[in-house]
């Protein structure tokens, strides 16, 4: 029970610790006024991990690790109403019908912020309808696991029945349903929020090793679903302490998914803080922009920093933070467009330690998913490449070959 208090409370404290740091980054960069519904869910999440984490840490230091689970017939009827192991085992199933409901809850919660992440990721873009059919996803699918809890045990208080056995539906620390529809859905719903940024990323035009960065940072469900089965595995296979394995796993795999759904916020703060203890660490810039500095983003929403150049062109802009080139066939021709931004000059020195850090909080996200939308959705302005007198935010040139 002590390692098991220990590592609680540690995950609970390394979670916490990210969601913090989450939140200095948004509150940096965009204020108070602009923070979104996603860090408003991420600190719901917060409040319920915690509760969950307390709840998990009841089950074994106040309940014993017992519940209505693991006794025999004969053990049922022989145990006295009165005693103490009877109380324990009463209050025990209870907290697990508690735990669920705060497990389950938080899972969902923290799929919903990410869901409202990739929103803002994809503005502009043609992922809309698959976030918002996330949406509708991660509020049924929620529905049905919490439908399932609250009357997969009819009546309601033979979740903590002893005697006669209330059956396996109604020993809420082993139940098989509310192990089944939880993992089932909670496998759907992640497999799903995973298939809006990856093919965004897949697509861009970035160098491979931090395209499939950028790609294991996003795919951070897996965890999550991994650590579910294997909780859903352990309890089944274990009955008699299935109630103290439910409280454990659960807090590791809510632990999983908190730190994953914050991380590609983090990420970048974290490597930049630990820069003398990893090595130099640079965002995508080209081979020019060593003076690169950190600034304000112009958008009150985007919510993040954007990278400045500070060696451009006379009277051409600054180089291209990332050139996107793709080549297309139509018939016989064939041709290359390259993107060039023009970023913000209005500068920000919040995190400006040195210049060329990269791209703090969710910007950088945004940008290459816009980028990667204007090439492949066809949204290129054929007459931007007669405008070169004129300082614009994209210039685009058109080289053609028959």
């Amino acid at each position: 029970m002590g390692a098991f208090v220990t590592e609680a409370f540690a995950l609970l404290g390394v979670g916490l610790l990210f969601i913090g740091l989450r939140s200095y980054v948004r509150i940096s960069t965009v204020g108070w006024k602009g923070l979104q519904a996603d860090d408003y869910l991420m600190w719901f999440a917060a409040i319920l991990y915690s509760g969950e984490t307390a709840l998990a840490y009841s089950v074994g230091a106040y309940w014993r690790g017992l519940a209505n689970n693991g006794m025999t017939d004969e053990q049922r009827l022989l145990l006295d109403p009165n005693s103490e192991e009877f109380m324990l085992r009463v209050n025990g199933s209870k907290t697990q019908v508690a735990g669920w409901s705060t497990y389950t809850l938080l899972l969902w919660v923290v799929k919903a912020a990410m869901c409202t992440f990739y929103l803002r990721l994809t503005d502009g873009l043609e992922f809309k309808t698959r976030i918002y059919v996330g949406f509708g996803l991660i509020f049924s699918t929620w529905v049905a696991v919490f439908l399932s809890i609250m009357f997969s045990c009819i009546p309601f208080h033979k979740n903590w029945q002893i005697y006669p056995d209330p059956g396996n539906f109604c020993q809420p620390a082993i139940s098989k349903i509310d192990i089944f529809v939880t993992v089932v859905l909670n496998v759907i719903t992640d497999l799903y929020l995973m298939s809006i940024p990856i093919p965004m990323l897949w697509r861009a035009s970035l160098p491979p090793a931090k395209k499939g960065g950028l790609i294991l940072l996003f795919s951070g469900g897996l965890f999550v679903t991994m650590a579910g089965i294997l909780r859903c595995v352990l309890i089944i296979t274990d009955p008699i302490n299935g109630a103290q394995q439910a409280g454990s796993w659960a807090v590791r795999e809510t632990f999983v998914a908190v730190v994953t759904s914050n991380m590609p916020m983090v990420f970048p703060l974290v490597i930049r803080w630990g820069r003398p203890l990893i090595g130099t660490f640079r965002s995508i810039s080209s081979t020019g922009n060593k003076n690169s500095k950190l600034s304000r983003s112009g958008d009150p929403h985007s919510g993040a920093f954007k990278l400045e150049d500070k060696n451009p062109r006379r009277g051409m802009g600054p180089r291209s933070v990332n050139p996107i080139t793709e080549f297309t066939m139509s018939g016989i021709i064939m041709k290359q467009t390259t993107l060039q931004v023009t970023e913000s000059r209005k500068s920000r020195s919040d995190f400006d330690g040195g210049g060329d850090d990269g791209g703090i909080g969710d910007y950088y996200l945004v940008q290459q998913g816009r980028k990667s939308g204007d090439v492949h959705g066809g949204r290129h302005d054929a007459g931007a490449s007669s405008r070169k007198g004129k300082r614009s935010s994209m210039n685009f040139s058109a080289p053609r070959k028959i």
